[in-house]
């Protein structure tokens, strides 16, 4: 189904586990940058939380999957305005007891931004290998491989071949201090990262799991950004930090 957000559509999927009570806490699911909700880390860890008896809404933001809205004009404030409105929606629900949050690299960071923004509302937040880094480093002109003067920055970034932002994904990014929304959110955390994970994105993870007032923080060795031959280990960390229902 969609989900209308300021006259854009985002794409979601609501799905509850089997045997499902009449009343449940709800966790809503956010892929990373370039991806969407079937990727396979996405659905295992949409399907480790309903595994606890939670239900799950995965949503694909402005510019991916299935939503509206071009990749190159998407921004990190498009979709925090993506993720507010998915919020609100999910506290329409009656069936929703509670609220948690899951996110993936650019939506691990989008978790940590909104968890902050709507704190009195989110219960918990799971942040899956949270590209925390993406504000600082668009400060210092670099931006997932792609090296740019910060005080000039060009017209068209090309990230990756078939991938290309315009200039308004960095200009954004450098006025976003995750500092504020980690000291903005009491509740528990729980932050899982690969150990064959970018090294600054590794490093921000560390940093924002000894921010936080209330962390657990897993390191799965040997694993990369996207926990590939890694995901039973991934989804164990969710199952092991979640409260089953």
């Amino acid at each position: 189904m969609y989900i209308n957000d300021d006259g854009i559509k985002l794409h979601v999927e609501l799905e509850k586990p089997d045997d499902a009570p009449l009343k449940m806490p709800l966790v809503i699911v956010i892929h990373g940058f370039t991806g969407h909700m079937e990727e396979d880390h996405i659905v295992a860890a949409a399907k480790a939380c309903r595994d606890q008896g939670y239900a799950t809404l995965r949503v694909e933001m402005y510019g991916h999957g299935q939503s509206e809205g071009e990749f190159k004009d998407h921004t990190l404030l498009k979709w925090i305005g993506n993720a507010l409105t998915v919020i609100d929606y999910a506290r329409t629900l009656d069936f929703v007891t509670d609220i948690y949050l899951c996110g993936h690299s650019q939506g691990g960071l989008m978790v940590m931004l909104a968890g902050g923004l709507k704190h009195e509302f989110i219960k918990g937040l799971i942040e899956l290998a949270p590209a925390a880094m993406i504000p600082e480093l668009s400060r210092k002109g670099e931006l997932l491989g792609f090296d740019y003067d910060p005080n000039n920055i060009p017209e068209v970034l090309e990230i990756k071949p078939g991938f290309v932002l315009g200039n308004n994904y960095a200009r954004v990014a450098q006025l976003i201090h995750i500092d504020d929304a980690i000291d903005m959110y009491d509740g528990p955390v729980l932050i899982v990262q690969g150990t064959n994970d970018y090294p600054e994105l590794i490093e921000s993870a560390k940093y924002a799991a000894g921010r936080y007032k209330d962390c657990k923080y897993v390191e799965i060795e040997g694993s990369e950004h996207c926990y590939n031959g890694y995901l039973p280990q991934m989804t164990e960390a969710i199952k092991g930090w979640l409260p089953k229902i």
